[in-house]
């Protein structure tokens, strides 16, 4: 695996060690920022279930202001703070979170403090796991807080999403062989109350 453009184009990254990570494939990057390229450059960057963290790096590497790696996995986060190390040394001006936690758990967090907050997100979780409770939290409108956030979801492409999800609507949806990238923008504030 190596970086595929900006400022650390070809440096590589190490994968996750003894775990059952599926890494995020070239072919899958290069989707998300084909369509996602403009919105990076300057933003705060969410990677949620991270694994070695190439998502995020890349957005480092094109130009984002902030990553935050989010992983429960101890490797993981080990892997992402190597591949960090790796490609951006000890430059103080690249800003970057690496927090070991679930990322519902985090979630949660996230919208109940109002100083926390993206402006893209890229949600990769286990092809397993039930993306349900996680997107809910991205749809109640507090994880971006404004119009214009983007959430770009990696899921198996035997698995529907919704076109709506609270504040937030699907303007694309990209096949990839078995996996599938929804990429959804938040059109309101937050949440509308009934």
């Amino acid at each position: 695996m190596r970086i595929l453009e900006g400022r650390f184009s070809g440096r590589p990254l190490a994968g996750v060690e003894g775990a059952e990570a599926r890494p995020t494939a070239r072919r899958t990057r290069e989707r998300v920022f084909e369509f996602i390229e403009s919105r990076v450059r300057g933003a705060r960057f969410l990677d949620l279930c991270a694994g070695s963290g190439a998502v995020g790096i890349e957005a480092l590497s094109r130009g984002a202001a902030r990553v935050t790696f989010v992983d429960q996995s101890a490797a993981a986060c080990r892997a992402v703070r190597r591949n960090l190390e790796g490609c951006c040394g000890s430059d103080a001006v690249l800003r970057h979170d690496v927090v070991m936690t679930d990322a519902e758990k985090f979630l949660r967090v996230v919208v109940s403090d109002d100083a926390l907050a993206w402006d893209v997100a890229f949600y990769d979780p286990p092809y397993s796991a039930d993306h349900a409770a996680a997107l809910e939290l991205f749809g109640g409108g507090r994880v971006f807080k404004r119009r214009g956030g983007v959430l770009v979801v990696e899921h198996p492409s035997t698995k529907r999403l919704p076109e709506r999800i609270g504040v937030l609507r699907r303007w694309r949806s990209v096949r990839l062989n078995g996996s599938c990238l929804s990429f959804y923008e938040q059109k309101y504030a937050r949440a509308r109350s009934n």
